[in-house]
């Protein structure tokens, strides 16, 4: 039977990406970053909700040398824009999808994983090139050479945008309410921020009321 490890942020792409993935390809550990991200505390505490829920085990990575080298607001004490016109480089870590992949990489090679998973999608990919379907193929080139294991990345939602993800999250009955997908480290989804303006639009693409006002609403 094949293994399999996710990238689990506790964000609606991750989430959507383990529940669609976890039986096909035998998800048994979720991986969680923290870097200094000002919503690290939020996510960790969905993401270790989200592996329970699925019964996957969960492991909290700690990488406090990135926050050091990372110059943007998701780390910084300034004000992250707003909208989903938010310039990528606003919230832009250095390397991190191909940072991530390759610690997922070393776990794949050590314990013997066939597959990486990561919620990549289309309508990032369009303002971040390491969601896009090249970056992936080059990251599988790399794993060639650098793994004995050789495991393959794949990413469920390449070809959706926003609005798919939620309408699967929804036919599936994923748990919503655990979601974390804020770029900000307060209690409850901001609604302003890239990530969250992008969520809540889906949402009500998709006729939800219930996570709507779970998620935004006070």
């Amino acid at each position: 039977m094949t293994r399999s490890v996710i990238l689990l942020s506790g964000g609606l792409d991750s989430v959507v990406s383990l529940a669609l993935c976890r039986e096909k390809h035998n998800i048994v550990l979720a991986l969680t970053f923290d870097y200094g991200q000002k919503s690290a505390k939020q996510e960790i505490e969905a993401s270790k909700k989200i592996a329970g829920y699925y019964g996957v085990e969960h492991k909290v990575i700690k990488l406090d040398w990135l926050k050091e080298i990372t110059h943007t607001s998701i780390v910084e004490d300034k004000e992250i824009p707003s909208g989903i016109q938010t310039s990528a480089k606003s919230v832009w870590v250095p390397n991190r999808n191909g940072l991530f992949l390759n610690i997922a990489g070393s776990f794949a090679d050590g314990e013997n994983y066939d597959y990486i998973i990561i919620g990549a999608n289309k309508e990032e990919a369009a303002n971040f090139p390491d969601n896009t379907a090249e970056f992936i193929a080059r990251i599988n080139s790399e794993f060639e050479y650098s793994t004995q294991k050789h495991p393959e990345v794949l990413a469920p939602l390449i070809n959706f945008d926003k609005n798919d993800i939620v309408k699967q999250a929804l036919i599936n009955s994923v748990p919503l309410e655990f979601v974390r997908s804020c770029y900000q480290g307060f209690e409850k989804h901001c609604g302003r921020c890239e990530s969250c303006t992008r969520l809540k639009k889906a949402l009500i693409a998709n006729n939800d009321v219930k996570y709507t006002k779970i998620l935004f609403e006070d």
